[in-house]
């Protein structure tokens, strides 16, 4: 499971260095697409395949099921990590994300995400307002038992 937050830099060849804790998970490689919030959506080959499955059951009259297929399969890219616990992220999705320099890496689960940090703050503000959570998520049945 991809959990916290990591600040890394990319290399002037675009390559960006995986956190330890991740590489594990990443040993078959991974895709990178295009995320929903204007970040990367990093997924191991095992979690892109279950997605890819869901996509590949939705109708393809549905305009916004040929959006979502487009967004992820033509922004989509299989990457390797490199023996230092790389992987080269394509110049296309770095300028979707805006990413030059530093990123914020961000676990969430099945995936992880890759933001400019400008972004992430806002979306950072974002989660900090306790009262806006609250509405947020309250129809999320979050139960643990």
């Amino acid at each position: 499971m991809f959990l916290g937050q990591y600040q890394h830099n990319l290399d002037n060849k675009g390559r960006l260095t995986i956190p330890s804790r991740y590489r594990d998970l990443l040993e078959q490689g991974a895709y990178v697409t295009r995320g929903f919030d204007s970040n990367l959506m990093v997924w191991t080959v095992t979690a892109f395949e279950t997605i890819s499955k869901s996509v590949n059951r939705m109708s393809i009259t549905d305009p916004n099921s040929r959006l979502l297929r487009r967004l992820i399969y033509a922004s989509g890219e299989k990457v390797d990590v490199d023996r230092v616990g790389r992987i080269l992220i394509p110049q296309f999705l770095r300028q979707s994300a805006g990413l030059d320099g530093e990123v914020v890496i961000v676990g969430v689960g099945d995936y992880f995400e890759i933001w400019s940090p400008p972004t992430w703050s806002q979306q950072l503000a974002d989660l900090q307002d306790g009262d806006a959570n609250i509405r947020r998520f309250e129809a999320f049945d979050l139960a643990t038992g």
